[in-house]
């Protein structure tokens, strides 16, 4: 069981789940959405997610054809993605847990897009765009 909030903590939830291959992202519309250098993710059943408070106060943006962005409307924190080409699974931001997360990050992801000032310092494999 894996807990988690938004910033302001309107937004609270549950997965009853195991977290997917945590991934570190450097596309630019994932640098742009959480506003660093990369996001932190981890796929999860859509089905296993159980909100808990807060869904009045969720809202989704379209990013890209498809790709969805769900934040709080609150305080704007990201809190999972979902695709239409993927209607079981979504992408959980691991920065809204409030719990500790057992498993490791596995890889980076569109690298070819990284941000020109950060470097990457782990020994993780990097992938120029989706494995």
């Amino acid at each position: 069981m894996h807990r988690g909030s938004c910033l302001c903590g309107a937004v609270r939830y549950e997965i009853e789940g195991e977290l997917g291959p945590i991934m570190f992202c450097h596309c630019r519309r994932c640098r742009k959405a959480v506003g660093t250098a990369f996001q932190a993710a981890a796929p999860i059943r859509k089905d296993e997610l159980r909100l808990l408070s807060g869904s009045e106060k969720l809202v989704d943006f379209e990013s890209s054809p498809g790709v969805y962005r769900v934040f709080c409307g609150a305080c704007g924190s990201p809190l999972y993605s979902k695709r239409d080409t993927m209607p079981d699974t979504l992408r959980l931001r691991l920065g809204t847990l409030d719990m500790p997360v057992t498993g490791k990050p596995t890889a980076h992801i569109f690298v070819a897009d990284k941000a020109e000032w950060y470097e990457i310092c782990d020994d993780l494999p990097q992938y120029p765009d989706r494995p």
